[in-house]
């Protein structure tokens, strides 16, 4: 098999970053971001974007939105499917790099999303269904949910019903990437060491200036319920700024809320392997360069 596409994912803090552009520099490719918040302007600390750690190798699906506008996972099959064009266009190899296993899955397995416009009369006839009804509805249209989270939001339960209808509307369409043929790998800790990871990067990321960056993100007007769909940093740091939480509760409800988090991407992963994805798990405390090297070379 030529691989044409490197897949490297992971938990939270687990190094996938370092090892993406070691692996990239030695094999000629580029980073394509696959977290679903790298994606935002201004939302650096809280994302762990570590720019400094790219230096000459080029990235891809980073910075390309202003924070507080909405980005789907139909937003990022098309923005990777332009990327990768273009990487393999030019002779080199993408390296998919993240921890959003909803994206990484999408273009692995192929999901068939349309762009789908608000249907303001279907909204109309849902008004009156409770979320029981609106989740059965739901999951009668899409029985395998990619997302359970939409389950729990009114609002994003109404998106997510009118994609699925959208989507039966306009049929089937063609693969994310046609022939696509990857090399997925895993970054796997020893839980205790990867506890203490996630709450050391939390640590330096508060040190940073990560309160900073979620005053001056609301500030510039991004809406305090959108900073509640950013992501655990930005949920919990918003709630201390609105003097809801002090900052020793702060810490420690974020930094317990991380670590649930690393689970349930692990669960995720988990569960792209019983759907057919081949990952090959390294053992990040050890050399997993050298592994990954191996594997590649061996085809």
């Amino acid at each position: 098999m030529t691989c044409n596409l490197l897949v490297i994912l992971g938990p939270t803090a687990s190094g996938k970053t370092r090892l993406g552009v070691a692996a990239a520099r030695a094999l000629g490719g580029e980073i394509v971001s696959a977290d679903s918040r790298q994606v935002f302007r201004g939302m650096d600390i809280g994302t762990g974007k570590d720019l400094s750690e790219y230096g000459d190798i080029p990235f891809h699906l980073i910075d390309i939105c202003e924070a507080g506008v909405e980005f789907s996972v139909f937003d990022f099959q098309e923005r990777f499917r332009a990327a990768y064009a273009d990487i393999r266009a030019r002779g080199k190899l993408p390296v998919l790099v993240g921890g959003t296993g909803l994206y990484i899955d999408c273009v692995l397995r192929n999901y068939r999303l349309v762009r789908v416009p608000e249907n303001q009369e279907l909204r109309a006839a849902l008004t009156h269904l409770s979320m029981e009804q609106l989740a059965e509805r739901l999951k009668a249209l899409k029985p395998e949910q990619h997302n359970t989270t939409d389950l729990n939001h009114r609002e994003r339960l109404l998106r997510a019903i009118e994609i699925a209808e959208g989507e039966l509307a306009c049929g089937e369409t063609g693969p994310v990437v046609p022939d696509l043929q990857p090399l997925v790998f895993g970054l796997r800790w020893e839980r205790t060491l990867l506890r203490r990871r996630i709450t050391e990067r939390l640590r330096q990321r508060l040190d940073e200036g990560l309160i900073d960056e979620v005053r001056g993100l609301l500030d510039r007007g991004v809406p305090h319920r959108m900073l509640e769909h950013y992501g655990l940093e930005y949920r919990f740091v918003a709630r201390h700024i609105r003097g809801e939480l002090n900052r020793n509760d702060m810490f420690q409800k974020l930094n317990s809320a991380i670590h649930q988090f690393a689970k349930r991407q692990d669960t995720w992963f988990r569960r792209m392997e019983r759907q057919g994805v081949d990952i090959h798990w390294l053992d990040a405390g050890g050399d997993p360069m050298k592994e990954l090297l191996r594997i590649y070379r061996r085809g």
